[in-house]
C-alpha cells in the first residue's frame, strides 16, 4: 500500500489529504501537525477549518484510510510520498524583511525528514514558497540523507477558500515540478498517477522544478492585479458618475479580458495575495529587476490606498468624526463561506475606524470573537505562525463587541460597514435595521451585495464603492 504523509493540517494540507484519501481508497493518508488543539479538532465533529463539503469528505474516509495525527515523526517515516504544507510567513526581521518568506518551518520540517527517513522518498511542496526554495531542501536532504534517496517535486495549490473542495474534485490544473533527469522524472510520474485517479491527464501539467514554483507566485499575483485594476476604476467612477458594476461587466464581455476577479471591493485579503506579491518583489529585487519589484508592489499599494479611502469615506460622510460613535461591521473574514481572517480587509478599516475613536460592533457568521479580537491585537505578519507561536493572549480592544447577529450589530448604530459579502447580508430586512438606527443612518458597502436604491427609499444614506455618489457624499468627499 502507498503511504503518504502530509506535515501542516492548515487549510491546504487538511482539505488536499482528505481529497486524496476519498479518490484513491488504497492509498493511506496521514496529516500531521505539532499542534494537539488542531489534530484533535480535526479528529471530532467540529473541524478547524470551515469549508462547504469539507465535513462530509473527512467523515466518510476518517479512520479508514486517513488519519490525523500528533505523531509526526513516525507517519514522515513510514511514507512513500511526504507533502510538505507549513507555514510561510513573511519575515519580520532580518535580510528581507517585510518581503521575503521566512523558510525556518520550511527547513526544520526537511530536517527531520532527513533525520527519521529509513527508505526513499519523494518530498512534495505544498506551501508557496519562492522560487528556488527547492534547491536549498535539496541540499538539506542530500547532505543530510545516510545514503538515502529524496527527490523534491514542486506541487503548489491553486484551491480558493469557499470553493477548495469543488476546486480539488475539478481542477483547472494540476501542477507537478520536478528535476529534468531520469530519478526527477520518475517522481513526477508517481505523483501524477495519484492525480491522475480522478483529474484527466490533459489536465496534468509537468514542468522544471522552477517554473512551478514561480507559477504559484505568477498566478497570484495576476488575480490580485486584477482586483487592484478594477479597484483603481473603482476610484474614477466615484469621481466622474460612472458605475463601477456596468464598467467592468462590459470589460468582461472582452474575452480576452473574461469576468472574473473584476469585481470592486474594499480590496482584497487571503493568506496568499500580499504575501506571494512581497515575495515576488523580493525575488526581482534580489535579481536585479527593480522595475520589475514596482511594478508589483503597485498592486499593494493600490490595495491599501483602497482600504484607507473607505475608512476616510466613512469618517468624511459622518461629519469628519466617528469618535463615540457605534459602527456596526457586518462580516470580518474576507471573503464568504471561509472563516478565515488572515490578512482580510476588515481589519484595517476596523484598526482605522478605532484610530478615530470609533466603537464597533462586529458580526461575522463563521468568526468568533476571539479570533477577531488576536486580529485586531496582533502585529502585521504575527498571524501566519503558528498558532503556538503566535501572542498567547493579546490585549482585547475594549471598543470591539463582537455579536451574535447582523440585527444585534446594528441597533443603536450610526452606520453599518458591509466588509464580506456573506449571502445573508442581501436578505436581512433593513426597514427592521432602519428602525432600531440612530439617524441619519448610513451603509457603507465595501462588496456591493445591497441594494442601494432600495435602501435610500427606506432612508439610509448608502456609499456603494464605485458608483455614482448620492448627493449628500457629493458635498462630504473623502479625504485622501
Amino acid at each position: 500500500m502507498v503511504k503518504i504523509c502530509c506535515i501542516g493540517a492548515g487549510y491546504v494540507g487538511g482539505p488536499t489529504m482528505a481529497v486524496i484519501a476519498l479518490k484513491c481508497p488504497d492509498i493511506e493518508v496521514a496529516v500531521v501537525d505539532i499542534s494537539v488543539p488542531r489534530i484533535s479538532a480535526w479528529n471530532s465533529d467540529t473541524l478547524p477549518i470551515y469549508e462547504p463539503g469539507l465535513d462530509d469528505v473527512v467523515k466518510q474516509r476518517r479512520g479508514k484510510n486517513l488519519f490525523f495525527s500528533t505523531d509526526v515523526e513516525k507517519h514522515v517515516m513510514e511514507a512513500d510520498i511526504v507533502f510538505v504544507s507549513v507555514n510561510t510567513p513573511t519575515k519580520t526581521q532580518g535580510l528581507g524583511a517585510g518581503k521575503a518568506a521566512d523558510l525556518t518551518y520550511w527547513e526544520s520540517a526537511a530536517r527531520m525528514i532527513a533525520d527519521v527517513s529509513k527508505s526513499d522518498k519523494i518530498v512534495v511542496e505544498k506551501s508557496t514558497v519562492p522560487v528556488k526554495t527547492a534547491e536549498a531542501i535539496e541540499k538539506i536532504l542530500t547532505h543530510n540523507s545516510k545514503g538515502i534517496n529524496f527527490q523534491i517535486l514542486s506541487n503548489p495549490e491553486f484551491l480558493a477558500e469557499g470553493t477548495a473542495i469543488q476546486d480539488l474534485f475539478n481542477p483547472d490544473r494540476v501542477l507537478i515540478g520536478g528535476r529534468e533527469t531520469p530519478a526527477g522524472e520518475k517522481a513526477i510520474q508517481e505523483l501524477k498517477k495519484v492525480y491522475a485517479r480522478w483529474v484527466p491527464e490533459e489536465q496534468i501539467i509537468c514542468s522544471n522544478l522552477w517554473s512551478a514554483e514561480l507559477s504559484k507566485l505568477a498566478a497570484n499575483a495576476f488575480l490580485a492585479q486584477r482586483i487592484s485594476s478594477v479597484n483603481a476604476m473603482s476610484a474614477l467612477c466615484e469621481a466622474t458618475g460612472a458605475d463601477v458594476t456596468q464598467v467592468s461587466h462590459a470589460v468582461g464581455k472582452d474575452t480576452r479580458i473574461g469576468p472574473k476577479f473584476l469585481n470592486a471591493s474594499v480590496g482584497f485579503g487571503g493568506s496568499c495575495f500580499q504575501k506571494d506579491i512581497l515575495n515576488l518583489v523580493y525575488i526581482c529585487e534580489c535579481n536585479g529587476l527593480p522595475e520589475v519589484a514596482n511594478y508589483w508592489k503597485q498592486v499593494i499599494k493600490i490595495n491599501d490606498y483602497q482600504k484607507s479611502r473607505f475608512v476616510n469615506r466613512v469618517v468624511s460622510s459622518m461629519f469628519n468624526t466617528v469618535s463615540g460613535k457605534k459602527i456596526a461591521i457586518l462580516g470580518f473574514a474576507f471573503k464568504k463561506d471561509t472563516g478565515d481572517t488572515r490578512e482580510t480587509p476588515a481589519i484595517d478599516v476596523c484598526k482605522g475606524l478605532l484610530g478615530d475613536k470609533a466603537r464597533l460592533s462586529i458580526y461575522d457568521p463563521q468568526v468568533n470573537e476571539e479570533q477577531i479580537q488576536r486580529d485586531l491585537a496582533m502585529k502585521k505578519f504575527d498571524w501566519d505562525h503558528p498558532i503556538h507561536l503566535q501572542p498567547l493572549s493579546p490585549t482585547a480592544v475594549k471598543q470591539v463587541s463582537v455579536v451574535w447577529d447582523a440585527y444585534a450589530a446594528t441597533k443603536d448604530a450610526h452606520g453599518i460597514c458591509i466588509l464580506t459579502e456573506w449571502d445573508e447580508f442581501k436578505s436581512l430586512d433593513y426597514k427592521k435595521i432602519y428602525d432600531q438606527m440612530q439617524k441619519p443612518a448610513f451603509v457603507f458597502d465595501g462588496r456591493n451585495v445591497v441594494d442601494a436604491e432600495k435602501l435610500r427609499q427606506i432612508g439610509f444614506i448608502v456609499y456603494s464603492i464605485g458608483k455614482p455618489l448620492d448627493d449628500w457624499l457629493k458635498d462630504m468627499p473623502a479625504i485622501a
